[in-house]
């Protein structure tokens, strides 16, 4: 069996890795070529300890996660309990009081009649069950034939089949399934008077064709951290309303107040028919997802009919511990000032990030809530990036041609001073060499 190679940044890697590595598939990951992983220890607050004893203050929140930083006693001792009491349950024909708890809680904080929620235990998941959802729907209301979706350039979704298919067919990762999936319409974002009015004109020619379109609103994460206004996500609801289709929006990443508001879709002032949660969902602690559909969505699949069920159950759909984490997540950002954090956040990325601006192959630099990008004319040698950055004693991981932090929303100041400062400094250090 192949092992991989040391990783240099480890000296003495402990037995568990070198034992373990060569069975380990690592994803987004060239297994034969790049070196072991770091080996975590424990992750404690804003930080990640390996296994030598090293911290990395961590500026990437495990994936965007980890809003309220790691091991947070309140999230963890609501795990505890709820461990102690019921591990898990299946849904089906039974229900506990997380799930519910959780449920009823969710549907008051979203925006507008968004009151019916469908738990599974992914980001990727949830999207596949709204895209379900959607084209069920109307089927439902006896309109068949709309089985396709609208989605946009730099967006993604996630890697299962059908979220594949919605993601932007050109950034990478992608591109080998063509045939192997569903094709989508990619069109532009409405992000101005031009792209609006073709996107309405497509819209004309296709709504019958069409069961949604979907989005991730103000922010494309893993496409670019790539940025829209309100604005845009105005005019996809008064079109979505115009031609009578549905819109789902993604906020796996963008909800629970990464963008500055604790859901995005509250900045355009907008209710989108179908939404999706994840990563923030319980604090970076558990795998859990939602789909939460409006009432007119939800009574679509109603009546004495037996074949309008949504025929869908993840084995462990609403698993009492996942909630029990959720709810207490949300315990959080009802008694703590995140909104708030991220605000201080955003501010003070702009003034420190700033000092990127004019370096020799920095394209662009934004910041929009607690998300801070440099965008470079090409992203260089990536492994030299991501040496440095742990050589500075920060987790930061570039990908495409952006270097980006989306640190815990509890970071403090000088924390998030040694990010920025590493994040500078490294760009720089690339634009020289």
């Amino acid at each position: 069996m192949p092992v991989p190679p040391l990783n240099p940044l480890t000296e003495n890697p402990p037995a568990w890795l070198i034992e373990g590595a060569p069975h380990l598939w690592l994803p987004y990951t060239q297994m034969q070529t790049t070196p072991m992983a770091l080996p975590v220890a424990k992750s404690e607050g804003v930080r990640l300890t390996l296994s030598d004893g090293r911290e990395l203050i961590d500026g990437i929140s495990s994936w965007w996660t980890a809003a309220h930083g790691y091991n947070h006693p309140h999230i963890r001792e609501a795990v505890i309990r709820q461990l102690e009491k019921m591990p898990h349950v299946m849904l089906g024909g039974l229900a506990h009081e997380p799930a519910c708890r959780l449920a009823t809680r969710l549907s008051e904080k979203l925006p507008g009649d968004l009151g019916h929620v469908f738990f599974s235990e992914s980001g990727s998941v949830s999207v596949e069950i709204a895209m379900k959802i959607a084209v069920q729907y109307w089927i439902n209301n006896e309109r068949r034939g709309r089985t396709r979706f609208v989605s946009f350039k730099g967006g993604y979704h996630g890697d299962t089949l059908a979220t594949m298919s919605v993601c932007d067919p050109d950034e990478g990762m992608h591109t080998l399934f063509k045939g192997a999936i569903a094709e989508q319409f990619i069109c532009e974002l409405p992000v101005d008077e031009e792209k609006t009015a073709a996107l309405d004109r497509f819209l004309a020619a296709h709504a019958h064709e069409v069961a949604a379109v979907v989005t991730e609103p103000l922010v494309q994460g893993a496409g670019g951290m790539r940025f829209h206004g309100p604005e845009t996500l105005k005019a996809l609801r008064a079109l979505c309303d115009k031609h009578d289709v549905l819109l789902i929006l993604d906020e796996i990443f963008t909800g629970f107040g990464r963008t500055g508001s604790m859901f995005a879709c509250e900045q355009a002032g907008i209710v989108p028919d179908i939404v999706t949660l994840s990563k923030a969902l319980t604090g970076g602690t558990m795998a859990l997802a939602a789909t939460i559909a409006r009432a007119p969505v939800f009574e679509a699949f109603l009546g004495e009919d037996a074949g309008k069920a949504l025929m869908h159950g993840p084995t462990y759909t609403g698993n009492p511990l996942a909630c029990a984490a959720a709810n207490a997540s949300l315990d959080l950002f009802e008694r703590e000032p995140r909104l708030g954090q991220v605000a201080a956040i955003a501010a003070q990325l702009e003034r420190e990030l700033e000092a990127a601006r004019g370096l020799a192959g920095v394209r662009d630099v934004r910041v929009k809530g607690a998300i801070g990008v440099i965008e470079l004319e090409r992203i260089g040698d990536l492994n030299f990036l991501k040496r440095r950055f742990v050589e500075e004693g920060v987790w930061i991981r570039p990908f495409g041609n952006i270097v980006y932090t989306t640190p815990p929303l509890v970071i403090g100041e000088e924390d998030l001073a040694r990010l920025t400062g590493a994040m500078v400094k490294i760009v720089a250090e690339a634009g020289r060499g």
